[in-house]
């Protein structure tokens, strides 16, 4: 079979790059669980570890600059600040466990203190939320099962 030179360039001009689109969105995979870029990745990382150190450190204004609240109107740092109650003795970001569109998952280990109960040293793996906000990860707001306004 003979191709004619017309033909030829038509499938370099169109379907070269066409084949090279489609491989580089099947390497860069779709959904599901620990996906996304690896620069997407690093950064929920970056943005989880200096959420944590924040937190473990006891500066909740450096928090909330991680927080997905800082870019909601309704709140202000001041309301922010008025909530706590937990100390975190350690935390230790371990991976991402899951990129879905603008949502992730980061297991995160803590060892935690509830003053106000009097429990010391309590630790848990957390599966701690992200949403991806104009390009940025910020830590997700959890509706209390309680307080469901707060």
């Amino acid at each position: 079979m003979v191709m004619s030179a017309s033909r030829r360039r038509w499938i370099l001009r169109i379907g070269a790059p066409l084949a090279v689109a489609l491989v580089a969105g099947c390497a860069a995979g779709v959904g599901g669980t620990a996906s996304g870029t690896a620069s997407s990745q690093e950064a929920l990382l970056e943005r989880a570890r200096g959420f944590w150190a924040a937190q473990q450190a006891s500066d909740s204004v450096k928090a909330w600059t991680f927080e997905e609240l800082s870019k909601d109107p309704s709140w202000t740092l001041e309301a922010y600040l008025k909530r706590g109650g937990i100390v975190y003795d350690a935390a230790e970001v371990r991976k991402v466990e899951e990129i879905d569109g603008d949502r992730a998952k980061v297991a995160v280990f803590t060892r935690y203190s509830v003053p106000m109960l009097r429990l010391k040293g309590q630790e848990a793996v957390l599966q701690d939320e992200w949403r991806l906000i104009d390009g940025v990860w910020f830590h997700a707001h959890k509706r209390s099962v309680i307080n469901p306004g707060s």
